[in-house]
């Protein structure tokens, strides 16, 4: 029993924007949505108080959205949750910090394809996103790199067809200075 409790602390303690978000449920609202809103807007206070036309700021975020969004902060139900989880559990999640405008990945997006020696796919992934790029799971014209690990895919294929540069390993570590 002690040590439940003492998860349930943890949990409540290390409550992120992005966690929080993706746990209400909002309509529309997934992992990479939530991340980008909470990067945006930084904390819940100016998500709440954030307009349609803000939230189309935010990455890959248009009207459908932001109205789906704006919706479950207008609904009085919705709101009494928020304020029970912070005045009752106490979830405060730490301010979101924007990722840096300038870098190797700013802006870009990073996709994965093949197995990666010294690294998780998420632990690059996550990587790419600190460094203030998105990872994607398709290759696309907007895609930026490409990353190909042992026995790559199609992906590296679509990719030179596209003209996106195919980066090894290595190249991405490198690039991200690790």
């Amino acid at each position: 029993a002690r040590n439940l409790v003492d998860q349930l602390e943890r949990s409540r303690r290390q409550a992120t924007l992005p966690r929080l978000l993706l746990g209400l449920g909002i309509r529309h609202v997934g992992e990479a949505t939530a991340r980008d809103l909470a990067r945006t807007f930084g904390t819940m206070e100016a998500l709440r108080a954030a307009s349609e036309d803000d939230l189309q700021g935010a990455p890959d975020v248009g009207p459908v959205v932001a109205a789906s969004v704006c919706g479950f902060f207008h609904e009085p139900a919705n709101l009494r949750v928020l304020e029970r989880l912070e005045k009752e559990a106490g979830i405060r999640p730490p301010r979101e910090e924007a990722p840096p405008a300038a870098g190797p990945f700013a802006g870009k997006t990073v996709v994965f394809t093949g197995t990666l020696e010294r690294m998780t796919r998420d632990e690059a992934e996550a990587l790419v996103r600190r460094l203030g790029g998105k990872a994607a799971g398709s290759v696309s014209r907007k895609t930026g790199f490409v990353v190909a690990g042992a026995d790559p895919g199609s992906k590296v294929e679509k990719a030179r067809g596209l003209g996106v540069a195919v980066l090894s390993e290595e190249e991405f570590r490198r690039m991200a200075g690790a």
